[in-house]
């Protein structure tokens, strides 16, 4: 039986659909950020529970809501300071009235989604004309447009199914649909049972798929201190995992809980994935004066989402990074 593994299911922004619960507003010494169950994101509960924001004079809220939806809500209505979320999403909720910017990398999926497709399936451009199972309007459409625009095809190009990544798995599992785009564990599940087989993943498109913190611009320019110690903590628990990684998937999983609450589950899933330490951060986001890589995602990011939602989409790197923390 496949676990949850809900990551970034995406609805309309209400400002209504907050999480019961939030209630923490801006406040020097404190920054709240929501966020869906993904072991990316490990390294924040990493910091708090290890001290290393505390040690620098700040305190993490971290709260689990698996609609990107609801956190961007209680966000914009100032109940959270940020969230940990895909560039890509993000940029989807940026606007005028919502003003957020991205202040740290946290990290990218590397292995840790990809296509499944039958053992006969060499290509994607054999998926032409063929029932595919992908979330719609969620992290894993994003990637998948780029993977056939790539190819030279577009989502037209397909029957898209619509499911979450779970219920795509299962479904390709089943027999019910030739292909399905997901992630982990369902990409190990396939490759130890040998039904199908993992077409593409993540490794070969390194800084796509990018999960970042994204803070509210007024709590950036209020609490300024904090957000230094935001990544500071971040960058000294991305060491710590390499050091000492089997206690680092420990607590990780204690605090992302789950389907990632036990520790061997989080190890495995922390295989697919990059953290992002300061020179790479510094190499994606940018520094001042130097635009880092993720300019390149935010334009595919704009590109796809006015293609895929009918609407225009026009962000731009500066109004989605704030590159003043990367180097603390």
């Amino acid at each position: 039986m496949f676990k949850a593994s809900l990551r970034h299911i995406t609805k309309p922004l209400c400002c209504t659909a907050l999480a019961a619960g939030v209630v923490t507003g801006a406040q020097a010494g404190t920054l709240s950020i929501g966020h869906t169950t993904w072991v990316g994101y490990g390294t924040l509960y990493l910091a708090r529970d290890l001290g290393f924001f505390k040690e620098q004079g700040l305190d993490v809220e971290l709260t689990t809501m698996e609609e990107a939806s609801m956190y961007m809500a209680a966000q914009a209505s100032g109940q959270l300071s940020g969230s940990a979320s895909t560039i890509d999403e993000v940029l989807k909720y940026r606007s005028g009235e919502f003003c957020f910017k991205a202040v740290a990398a946290l990290d990218d999926s590397y292995g840790g989604d990809g296509v499944l497709v039958s053992d006969k399936v060499t290509s994607l451009k054999e998926l032409k004309g063929q029932s595919v199972a992908v979330n719609e309007g969620s992290v894993s459409q994003f990637w998948l447009s780029y993977l056939l625009k790539r190819n030279g095809m577009s989502m037209a190009d397909l029957d898209v199914q619509n499911m979450t990544a779970d219920d795509a798995a299962t479904a390709f599992i089943a027999g019910r649909v030739p292909a399905a785009v997901t992630w982990e564990p369902h990409l190990s599940m396939v490759r130890q049972k040998g039904e199908g087989k993992v077409l593409i993943d993540s490794t070969e498109t390194p800084g796509v798929i990018v999960d970042v913190v994204a803070l509210s611009c007024d709590v950036i320019e209020k609490q300024p201190e904090d957000v230094k110690a935001l990544v500071k903590g971040l960058y000294k628990a991305v060491q710590f995992t390499r050091d000492n990684p089997e206690k680092a998937h420990e607590i990780m999983a204690k605090g992302v809980g789950g389907y990632l609450s036990d520790p061997a589950e989080l190890a495995n899933a922390a295989k697919g994935v990059r953290f992002y330490d300061q020179a790479m951060s510094e190499t994606l986001l940018g520094t001042p004066g130097k635009p880092g890589q993720i300019q390149e995602v935010i334009r595919l990011a704009n590109e796809t989402w006015s293609s895929l939602q009918g609407k225009p989409f026009a962000v731009s790197y500066d109004d989605l990074v704030d590159t003043r923390f990367v180097t603390p």
